[in-house]
Parts: structure tokens; sequence; C-alpha cells
């Protein structure tokens, strides 16, 4: 007969695991969207007042731009307010994952569309008005600077060193330090900064791209630049793409944690029959451990008491059974 029992570290036994910089991360990206609509409203207004038809198609790009910012933000704050929704099996920290996905679609398809307007023009080029579509390049380019500078901080992670206790505990450690990166990072907040930062990257190509037009007459500088800015927005939605989907499909990002758990039940002589390790949320981990024994006395609390070593593990469930009951 089996013993079973779920616990999680340090907090009872809620199911909270949002990232440590959860709430300053949702209020710096609802600062870059009050930013990128007060410029919206500022380029839709200025051009249909002064009849620049540049300003005011500038403007509706940076709806968008607003728009995938309200996706982050909106995941944080639905995943802060739900937190403790008990129909969240697993709490809501895998809701920025799924908001840094949906954003990676988004890039794709924002991509497909800088390529094709490039691929047109390539073709079919359109008097370009330098005196208007520089300094809007320029603009924009601050503006999204600006809204890195928000954003910038904890978007990639951090690595949490373990205390192994095994005898190779400090290998181990270094060996996967970019796996617990990984296992730490805010998909949310990076999906909003790749954004920004894609953005920038498409402004500052257009400044290159216009001003070797105007200078040397170059038209097609300005679709080239649109092209190389669409394949760099596409390499970075890919993996963003790739990063959050393994994560939605609970695909473990730190195997050397799964085996570091292993080593922890089995170094004491019993047998680990069955190991899942999983993300739940930035820098929150989940195991499901099944243990055969023939001690007695070691009861689920035991090996909790034992898994406690590894910081990012929040969640445990432990399933005790004898040796003789599974031979």
């Amino acid at each position: 007969m089996s013993n079973f029992e779920d616990t999680a570290f340090g907090a009872g036994h809620d199911h909270i695991f949002l990232g440590a910089a959860h709430e300053d991360n949702e209020r710096r990206t609802w600062m870059v969207i009050a930013l990128c609509s007060a410029m919206m409203v500022a380029e839709i207004v200025g051009g249909s007042l002064f009849g620049s038809l540049a300003l005011v198609a500038d403007g509706l790009h940076m709806s968008t731009h607003a728009g995938a910012m309200l996706i982050a933000a909106l995941a944080y704050t639905y995943a802060r307010k739900h937190a403790g929704d008990t129909r969240f099996v697993f709490g809501t920290g895998k809701l920025g994952d799924l908001a840094g996905f949906t954003s990676a679609i988004v890039l794709a398809m924002i991509a497909l569309l800088i390529a094709y307007e490039a691929v047109s023009r390539f073709l079919s080029p359109v008097p370009i008005h330098f005196g208007q579509a520089i300094p809007i390049a320029v603009l924009g380019l601050l503006v999204n600077l600006a809204s890195v500078w928000l954003l910038s901080g904890d978007h990639h992670g951090h690595s949490h060193g373990h205390s192994h206790g095994h005898g190779h505990g400090h290998e181990d450690e270094h060996g996967h330090d970019d796996a617990q990166t990984a296992a730490n990072r805010d998909h949310n907040i990076r999906s909003a900064y790749i954004h920004v930062i894609a953005d920038a990257a498409v402004s500052v190509l257009a400044i290159i791209g216009l001003l070797l037009a105007r200078a040397f007459g170059w038209v097609w500088m300005d679709p080239l630049a649109g092209v190389i800015g669409a394949l760099v927005i596409a390499n970075w939605s890919w993996g963003l793409m790739r990063d959050t989907g393994s994560i939605l499909l609970d695909m473990n990002p730190d195997r050397r944690m799964a085996e570091n758990v292993r080593h922890v039940i089995e170094d004491n002589g019993d047998t680990v029959l069955d190991l899942h390790v999983w993300r739940v949320g930035p820098g929150h981990m989940s195991a499901i451990v099944s243990v055969a024994t023939d001690e007695a006395r070691r009861n689920p609390g035991y090996y909790r008491a034992a898994l406690k070593r590894f910081k990012g593990l929040s969640h445990v469930t432990v399933e005790v059974n004898p040796t003789h009951a599974v031979a």
C-alpha cells in the first residue's frame, strides 16, 4: 500500500507560482502602453490636422504596438487577480507563457506584413516623402527607446544556485545555470521587450534606408531595410514561440534538476519508480515522485525534507511504496 502526500514548499498549500517581479513587470508594461497610446493619439490627430498621411499611418502602426503590449499587461493583471482561484489546478503562473506564445504569433504576422510590403515596394517603387518619413522614423525610435528603458530589468530571468549535497553539487550548480535561467525567465515581460526592441530595430533600419535613399538615390534601400527587419523579427518570434510552447506542453526546462532529485533519493538506497519535473511559473518548478523503499519509517515527509534543498522546487507530490509491493 502506498503512502501519498502533496505539498507546496514555503507557502502552506496554496498554488501561487507567480514570478518574483510579477507586480513590477505588470506596472512597467502598463506604463509602456500609456506611452504608446499617447504617441498614437498625437500622431493620428496631428496627421489628420496637418494632412500628413505618413503620420497617420505611423499612428496606426503604434496602435498595433500598444495592442501587443496589452496582451502582456492583461495577462499579468489576470494572473495576479486569479492567483488564488482553485479552478487553476497549478495556479496562474503559466499565463504569462501563454501570453508570450500569443505575442510570438503576433510578431510573426508583423514580420510577414513587413516582408510583403517590402517585396511590393521592390516590384512597384513608390515615391518617398523624405521630409516627413525621416522625422517620423526618428520619433518612433525615441518612443521605442523609452519603452525599452521602461521594460529593461529582469526580463531575461536570473539564475539561482542550488545546494545539492550529494557529492557532486558544485559541478551540477554550474552545469545547469543556463537551464536554471530558462526556468526563472518571465516570458511575458520578455515578449513585451522583444516587441519594443523589434520596433526599435525596424526604426533604425528605416532611418538608415531612408538616409541612403535620399543621399544616393538608392530607393531600393528602403524596402531592403524592411526585408532585413522582417527576418530579424521572424527569428526573435521563433525563439519566443519555441521557448513558451515547450513550457505550455510541460517540457522540463531543467533536466539537471530532475537528475539531482533522483540522486538525492537513490543515494539513500531507495528507488525512484516515476519522476516528473516541470515549470509551473517563473522561478517555480513542480515535481511528482514515486519512490520504492525498504525503510518503513520513510514517509513522504522524509523525502519532502530531503528535497527542500532545491530552492526552485516549489511544489512536490510524493508517493511512497514498500519495495515488496512493487517487486
